[in-house]
């Protein structure tokens, strides 16, 4: 590069349009890192003081070179600024305050000038070709790239894909899978990021959305969008689940991505080094796409707790291996494609919890209700779990229990409300026995139960609550499903402060604004104030 800048003019042009055409920039980005040069060296000659410019005809090569003056009256930077009288003697005409140009001769260029102007250009040229890479690859996240291996550094892969450089981190390689380089592989690109050192294309073979782009490959009712991938999970290696959905009611999505003899399943098998796919119908069905997704285990039936966010299936005894999975792979595939925490049990340990709560309950309203044994389990049985229910249900619909009467239905219910307000007015001691202050009482949707589980957490003032996040007050705690059997010891989940209640992101939101109203309220007091006084005086 350095004979660039020493070079005849058509030799100039030649190489601007070779180094152009090899990294693949505008030709004018390598002209203006040449003019840059040239100016760096024609200061370095003339004195840095200068606001020298540069200019390189791109077709003929002509180089003029001049230097920028200001025209005033008294001069007191001799290299940027020249009188009235210089300045006529360059460019007829001239007035103060005019910029004219003060042409200057061609420079020779030294061994160390040349260096230094090569270091410019190359620079130049390479911040051009990483804006050119990272324009390239940003907008193709998602895509499937084939490249060549190129080497392997600490476990990571380096992927030449021919006019940058991808990485396959080792956390989104396929594990034990022997790649060797100049071996061609095929991955998702991931993430392009803009760094110092350039842009990095992150790319993956153990992300789920690899497998889809695979099956949109091999499926052309999947790539025509006749058949969707509405969910997917991977265990990269080993065994992947994918759920979908035929939007033509005359093609069998299962089918269709098996294909003839498994010659579309086998393609993506192979190419994920022999992981075993499952092709589940997709359905809108909560309770019916988890009995899919736990196939080839049978489901007894499904309970789902919208509250928690989890579901509790009940399968056969001699089920719950094949449910659960290898070193509980299929129940956790599952879960994932679904995205509900799903907890196996069998019908022995449905029916022992069944019975748990049914004792529990039945001696809750026992002793709430004081009412006898018989009472109480024939409330748990017709479905009644807590005081709630039977307090603000329809009169109507407890008196229709067989052997109640609306007298009995009628004395239930005002119990019921009792034992609530005992409840609530205990709530209420332990809550001012925390400290906590009146105030928060006065916020939405907040009960004294609530109250005092915020009192334990270190909530007790509006300041406290009105600090808090929406997530970090109601947030849902999520957990790993929990099998039987599976007694290791688990974080506890994350959540909420007032998670176990239920309330909404909406509501939580709606609390921390009411609890902050009083910092506006405060901030307009003092000017109310200062009104006031002002007026005073004015009286």
């Amino acid at each position: 590069m350095a004979t660039a800048i020493s070079a005849n003019k058509a030799e100039l042009i030649a190489i601007a349009n070779a180094v152009a055409s090899e990294k693949m920039i505008d030709k004018g980005i390598v002209i203006e890192a040449m003019e840059d040069a040239i100016q760096r060296a024609a200061r370095a000659r003339y004195g840095a003081e200068n606001d020298i410019r540069a200019k390189l005809d791109p077709n003929s090569g002509d180089l003029r070179l001049w230097r920028v003056v200001e025209v005033v009256e008294q001069v007191d930077d001799y290299y940027k600024q020249i009188d009235l009288k210089g300045a006529e003697k360059l460019q007829k005409g001239a007035a103060i305050g005019d910029f004219i140009v003060d042409p200057l001769p061609p420079i020779e260029f030294g061994r160390i000038a040349a260096q230094a102007a090569k270091q410019v250009i190359f620079q130049k040229v390479r911040d051009a070709e990483r804006d050119r890479q990272f324009d390239e690859f940003k907008d193709r996240q998602g895509e499937i790239i084939t490249g060549v291996v190129k080497r392997v550094e600490f476990g990571h892969i380096v992927v030449d894909l021919g006019r940058a450089e991808g990485v396959i981190r080792r956390d989104q390689q396929i594990p034990r899978e022997v790649v060797r380089v100049n071996d061609r592989i095929r991955s998702l690109i991931l993430n392009v990021r803009r760094e110092n050192r350039g842009p990095q294309i992150f790319l993956s073979r153990a992300h789920p959305d690899f497998m889809k782009k695979l099956f949109a490959q091999e499926v052309p009712e999947i790539y025509d969008g006749i058949i969707e991938i509405k969910a997917a999970a991977r265990d990269p290696g080993s065994r992947a689940k994918i759920g979908v959905i035929s939007h033509d009611s005359s093609i069998d999505p299962v089918g269709a991505c098996v294909g003839m003899k498994g010659s579309r399943v086998q393609a993506v098998v192979q190419e994920m080094q022999g992981e075993k796919i499952d092709i589940i119908p997709w359905s809108p069905d909560t309770a019916t796409f988890v009995v899919n997704a736990l196939q080839p285990a049978n489901v007894s039936r499904v309970v789902i707790d919208e509250e928690e966010d989890r579901i509790e299936v009940v399968v056969p005894d001699d089920q719950l291996s094949l449910a659960i999975g290898r070193r509980g792979q299929n129940v956790r595939l599952a879960s994932q494609l679904t995205a509900k925490a799903i907890d196996i049990l069998t019908e022995a340990d449905a029916s022992e919890k069944r019975q748990k709560e049914f004792v529990a309950n039945s001696e809750m309203f026992q002793n709430e209700l004081d009412v006898d044994e018989t009472l109480a389990q024939l409330l748990v049985a017709e479905g009644f779990g807590a005081l709630e229910e039977v307090a603000y249900v329809e009169l109507d619909e407890l008196a229709a229990i067989e052997g109640f009467d609306e007298d009995l239905a009628q004395e239930l219910q005002s119990r019921a409300q009792e034992a609530l307000d005992r409840r609530e007015q205990a709530a209420r001691d332990e809550r001012r026995g925390l400290g906590v202050e009146d105030a928060l009482a006065e916020m939405p949707y907040l009960t004294e139960a609530m109250l005092v589980t915020l009192g334990k957490a270190g909530i007790k003032t509006l300041d406290d609550l009105a600090d808090l996040a929406t997530d970090e007050l109601v947030e849902k705690k999520r957990a790993e499903p929990r099998r039987r059997g599976d007694d290791a010891p688990r974080p506890a989940p994350k959540g909420g402060i007032l998670a176990e209640y239920g309330l909404s992101d909406e509501q939580g939101n709606e609390i921390i604004m009411a609890a902050r109203a009083h910092w506006f309220t405060d901030e307009d007091e003092p000017v109310a104030a200062e009104a006031a006084d002002a007026e005073g005086d004015e009286a």
